[in-house]
């Protein structure tokens, strides 16, 4: 028998807006569309209101998980329009947070993965291993989400010599306890059974299709902004782009684990080696001339791109924000094909949707 399945806007496996129709045979999936566009927040029209200073706290908000990364591509933009140069430990600075940021990005989902198929005891360990990270975010900003960490010209808070040794500490009890984590990611049967070959997504599809991020990485894609494109002193880590061939939901758990090691790697060279010197160039709101000019940053899910346009004046003449789901979302239906209706929403949920922030 023949079926139309319609899955969301709303759905027990999503936590956003979605809707996905399934043309089915029986339990297998022939057939998916998907369908976007749910949410209406107007936060590019906004941007042309607001000064710089104003933006940062707007963008910010674009997505709550990704927060540090929207804030980090617009001004690294404003200050190349502006031709200001930010002091060396202010990017270090930058750098720990974004890489903080992608350490509790990635066991939020890890953690929802394994909710999804089932797995509620790993589920409440990772998300309990991830709350170290949480803490050190707190430490450093005093925030848990929207850290207010970026301003033009720099970063707005510091890291003390205690803090900076206290995070040390707490990252070798993270590693100990997220090589556990790994231990059971590849050799537990159940997980395996829900995940391998389920999902696919070939190397040829994904590069056709245009992915980035970690999906792109798990069929194996090596992009990765960081190395393609270097900022704010990510050439001074050295650190690697762990790729993942089998394409399927298993190599997206996968790939995430073994991107968790290189962040920490990075965090740890950060703070070992931070720079002495200021962290920003001040507090003003900047004088910023008209000018033009395109940002790439590596947000947990893929590359955040922000393009922004200047008049001269005190606020935006344009902001366009291009996010990583735009990019991920299209390879939905071809995922879902030939799978069964109730992989669905664990095949969706694996490219880490963020449908807030598509729908800018």
């Amino acid at each position: 028998m023949s079926y139309v399945i319609p899955i969301g806007p709303y759905h027990p496996s999503l936590e956003e807006p979605i809707h996905a129709k399934l043309y089915t045979e029986g339990e297998i999936i022939k057939d998916a569309e998907v369908f976007i566009g749910y949410n209406h927040r107007g936060i590019e029209k906004l941007a042309q209101e607001k000064n710089f200073i104003q933006t940062l706290v707007l963008v910010e908000r674009v997505c709550g998980i990704c927060s540090h990364s929207h804030p980090f591509a617009y001004a690294q933009a404003i200050e190349k329009i502006a031709n200001m140069e930010v002091p060396k430990r202010g990017q270090y600075i930058r750098v720990i947070m974004a890489e903080l940021e992608r350490l509790h990005s990635h066991y939020l989902w890890l953690g929802i993965a394994a909710h999804l198929v089932g797995y509620d005891s790993l589920f409440m360990h990772i998300w309990n291993v991830r709350e170290k990270i949480m803490d050190i975010l707190e430490a450093i900003s005093g925030n848990r989400v929207n850290y207010g960490m970026i301003i033009i010209g720099g970063s707005r808070r510091d890291i003390s010599d205690d803090l900076r040794r206290n995070i040390l500490q707490i990252l070798d009890e993270f590693k100990a306890e997220h090589e556990k984590i790994k231990e059971i990611v590849l050799n537990d049967k159940t997980l395996a059974m829900r995940t391998k070959g389920v999902g696919v997504l070939p190397k040829d599809i994904a590069i056709k299709m245009g992915t980035i991020g970690p999906h792109a990485r798990a069929s194996g894609v090596k992009v990765d902004v960081r190395k393609d494109a270097p900022y704010s002193s990510y050439e001074d880590f050295e650190f690697d782009v762990p790729v993942v061939e089998d394409g399927d939901v298993f190599a997206r758990i996968l790939i995430r684990a073994l991107e968790v090691d290189e962040s920490i790697k990075i965090i740890k060279q950060a703070l070992e080696n931070l720079p002495e010197g200021p962290i920003n160039l001040g507090m003003k709101i900047p004088k910023v001339p008209a000018g033009e000019f395109t940002q790439r940053v590596e947000a947990p899910r893929g590359q955040v791109i922000y393009y922004v346009v200047t008049d001269g004046g005190q606020t935006n003449y344009r902001v366009s924000i291009h996010v990583p789901t735009f990019k991920t979302a299209p390879t939905v239906p071809y995922m879902l094909r030939n799978n069964t209706v109730a992989d669905a929403g664990l095949i969706i949920a694996s490219i880490d949707p963020c449908f807030s922030c598509l729908d800018r």
